[in-house]
């Protein structure tokens, strides 16, 4: 029997049962692809981490329960939570080395961790066929695409009540759906659906923030961005956009700590 370290983290809460829940796996080396791959479904949270230190930082991996992601911001935050306070990690920046997203650095300040990662704004293009109804016959005010299917509605209530069609989002082009409006009482709110990886609604998608905040800050025109994800779980992202970064802070707080047995 093989034996790892495993973690959970809510990442983007400052409170036990918020944000969105991580799965963080230290490794000494790779395991097979296939393997993370059933130890990601086993632990059926949105995303579990992997990482293994290489050069000066280290190498990170995120699979959902049914695939692996280019980009993923909780479990990048959840990540460097469990090295700077659980592994004894020194140094006050991390630089995880990543598959398709580049070098992502991370740093603490005060209680919040920020990270940096890279500017994924959206263009504006025609809404799919069906879309409104998709979202429980709540219509859209702006549609955009980048890697992540964009819809902009009126205001929080639209967002709070959208009831999606989770097999069309499944077949649309672009990955998942995130849907935003002006907050309340934050710049803006969000919430995010990626059925095709295996998640029906992502409590707190920090990737999502890559092509948010670039919107939100030209449509505010100011730099940084407080949105709040309202899901069930509610999660809040302090943003600001530099240039053609994007970085993101948020509070942590682990909730499990065990050993995953294979």
């Amino acid at each position: 029997m093989s034996t790892i370290s495993l973690y959970q983290v809510d990442a983007f809460t400052d409170r036990a049962f918020g944000g969105n829940p991580a799965a963080v796996c230290p490794l000494d080396e790779w395991l097979p692809d296939n393997l993370m791959q059933s130890i990601a479904m086993e632990n059926n949270l949105s995303e579990t981490a992997f990482f293994v230190a290489e050069d000066d930082g280290y190498r990170l991996r995120w699979f959902t329960p049914t695939d692996e992601v280019v980009l993923c911001g909780h479990a990048t935050l959840a990540t460097a939570f469990v090295l700077f306070e659980k592994l004894g990690y020194q140094d006050d920046t991390i630089s995880f080395i990543t598959q398709k997203s580049g070098v992502l650095k991370v740093k603490r300040d005060g209680e919040m961790i920020v990270m940096d990662f890279p500017s994924l704004p959206a263009q504006e293009t025609e809404a799919p066929v069906g879309l409104s109804k998709a979202m429980g016959g709540i219509q859209p005010v702006a549609f955009l695409r980048a890697r992540k299917n964009m819809a902009v509605l009126n205001d929080e209530a639209a967002v709070r009540a959208v009831v999606p069609d989770l097999e069309y989002i499944k077949r649309m082009a672009g990955y998942g759906l995130l849907v935003t409006a002006p907050g309340n009482d934050t710049d803006c709110v969000c919430r995010y659906f990626g059925p095709q990886a295996g998640v029906d609604e992502d409590p707190v998608t920090g990737s999502a923030h890559c092509t948010l905040v670039p919107y939100w800050a030209d449509r505010l025109g100011k730099n940084e961005i407080h949105s709040r994800q309202v899901s069930e779980r509610l999660g809040d992202v302090y943003c600001k956009l530099n240039g053609d970064r994007v970085e993101m802070a948020g509070h942590a707080r682990l909730v499990i700590q065990g050993t995953f047995s294979f």
